[in-house]
């Protein structure tokens, strides 16, 4: 019996990064399921540009004008029906377009927070790589994909590791009956085996070397201060509604076990694979039905061997920071990913030594008033603030690696 195969339009916002691109790449193999209907980027042009001569979208928007003009003039005169826009409206109007039944949310960082929350209000299956969405504003995100009778589902590989592990029929926010906990790992980045003397002065072209993943420059660096795991266990709260008792992290060179969840009953079960972010995409885009994603097989012998540790808090002070503020809540979380972005950025633009990140986010989170998520203008209040507080800590003179890259 043969099924039939319904042609799903599909909106991809931040597609010129890393997991923008691997969607693509994903969709690329199944013409017959998926028609891009828009695109949005932030600033890649030249990128965006390719991308719309290939796929053809009704619409490509960029977040400023600028990238919009030049995109424009560069399909010009070449048969392009593509309309080009820009803004942050733009980006949230083609999130809930209505010829549109799923959004890859993949715009990094807050910026991708107002489009995520358009695509929930307007009913969509939401793709989720924006961890920051979750972290900054997780109750009024699930709030607005409930009210919208949309669906959210986890792109992040260890998310959707849990979310695969999980009974089918789970719903965002509740956890499943018989549940015990979560076990999230991590690889430990680039840094994992270095002295603190070295993590202290290390450069952000060493920083972004990530030994398993290819990603982009800010979550390569979130990997190597292992925020991102931090971030990932704010998310796993929101998630999977599990109390930050029930979640562990725990080291794993291999990056082969993406994550895993046991159960009251002693069962233990995990999501294993090549490390490779079409997988992850591929299980959300077809759920709850598997396709091909263009994933080489896991070999597991030649694997060889899976290695546990503990994560250190003194190598990675990030991570405690982290948890502390998923047991804190509130704005917290939102405070806490905001003074991270704005310090990792600095890093990356040889204002300060890579120790300088955590030394940052835990004063920012000192000085903050810490309160309750009442509206979204809460959320964008707190982070505005506490963007403000963590540039006022940058130093005045840059580090001797400034500039590297």
């Amino acid at each position: 019996m043969e099924w039939l195969v319904v042609m799903r339009g599909i909106t991809i916002l931040g597609s010129t990064g890393s997991i923008g691109c691997s969607t693509l790449e994903v969709l690329a193999l199944h013409p017959e399921r998926y028609r891009v209907v828009a695109l949005g980027a932030w600033r890649r042009d030249e990128l965006l540009f390719e991308q719309v001569r290939r796929f053809a979208p009704e619409f490509a928007v960029m977040a400023d004008a600028a990238g919009a003009a030049r995109l424009e003039s560069r399909l010009r005169g070449t048969g392009s029906r593509t309309q080009v826009l820009a803004g942050a409206e733009a980006l949230a109007g083609i999130a809930a377009l209505a010829s549109v039944e799923q959004v890859m949310c993949a715009i990094v960082g807050a910026a991708g927070l107002p489009s995520t929350l358009a695509a929930a209000r307007a009913g969509k299956r939401i793709l989720l790589a924006n961890k920051e969405a979750l972290v900054m504003a997780g109750e009024l995100l699930l709030e607005a994909v409930r009210r919208g009778g949309g669906e959210l589902l986890p792109i992040d590989s260890e998310h959707n590791a849990i979310f695969q592990c999980l009974p089918l029929g789970s719903r965002c926010g509740v956890a499943p009956s018989g549940l015990k906990r979560i076990i999230l790992t991590g690889s430990g980045g680039p840094f994992r085996d270095w002295t603190q003397a070295q993590i202290d002065v290390a450069t952000p072209a060493q920083a972004i070397r990530h030994p398993n993943w290819s990603m982009g420059p800010k979550i390569s660096v979130d990997s190597a201060t292992m925020m991102n795991k931090g971030l990932e266990f704010i998310e796993a709260r929101m998630l999977f509604g599990v109390s930050a008792e029930q979640i562990e992290v725990v080291l794993h060179p291999q990056s082969v076990v993406h994550s895993m969840v046991e159960y009251l009953d002693g069962s233990l079960l995990a999501q294993m694979g090549t490390p490779d972010m079409r997988t992850p995409i591929a299980q959300a885009l077809a759920w709850p039905e598997r396709m091909a994603s263009g994933v080489k097989s896991l070999d597991l012998v030649a694997a060889g061997r899976l290695d546990f540790l503990p994560p250190d808090p003194t190598r990675f002070p990030c991570l405690p920071l982290a948890q502390q503020a998923a047991r804190t809540g509130g704005l917290a979380p939102a405070i806490l990913n905001a003074a991270n972005e704005v310090a990792v950025q600095a890093f990356l633009d040889g204002q300060m030594n890579f120790g300088g990140i955590p030394a940052v986010i835990d004063k920012v989170m000192q000085q903050a008033a810490i309160g309750r998520i009442e509206t979204l203008e809460d959320v964008l209040a707190a982070d505005d603030a506490a963007r403000r507080a963590a540039r006022r800590l940058l130093p005045a003179d840059a580090p001797k690696h400034a500039g590297a890259r």
